[in-house]
């Protein structure tokens, strides 16, 4: 699984959910994702400290500041890009598959206490944003907890 994480100071997802503060989570999800790929994701997500203390160092996580997530599905985060120029999309799930640990990353969220909002799974969608700081961080995990690619 990989994930494009962006600290804004509001999203929106058409069709889907806005936030206001917090972090757009654009997720991809490899064919060899499981439950437990989802969940610790989730966790790295939830407790990832992008969000500036009280001394402008970055020590604060979504669980601390109680902001928001936007979970966008994206299959192309999964795109293999190595040989030639169009991108290889062999190592990303099904829909099938995709679908429903799109949904597990998200319940893994609510459960850990983040209010989640989402785009559409599977549908084409506009992503609109204001990138606060611009702080952008891509975190992966996969099966064996190492990054894929």
């Amino acid at each position: 699984m990989r994930a494009v994480v962006q600290r804004v100071a509001h999203a929106r997802a058409t069709p889907g959910g806005e936030i206001g503060p917090g972090l757009c989570v654009l997720l991809g999800v490899a064919a060899d994702d499981d439950e437990a790929v989802a969940d610790r994701l989730a966790g790295k997500v939830a407790r990832l400290r992008i969000f500036e203390g009280d001394d402008g160092r970055f020590d604060r996580s979504l669980l601390d500041t109680g902001s928001a997530a936007l979970v966008v599905s994206n299959f192309t985060l999964i795109a293999d890009t190595r040989r030639g120029n169009r991108p290889d999309f062999s190592k990303a799930a099904r829909p099938e598959l995709a679908g429903p640990l799109y949904e597990r990353f998200c319940a893994a969220l609510r459960e850990l206490g983040v209010a989640v909002e989402t785009g559409v799974f599977g549908a084409r969608m506009q992503v609109e944003l204001a990138n606060d700081g611009p702080v952008t961080i891509v975190v992966e995990t996969g099966g064996s907890d190492k990054p894929n690619g």
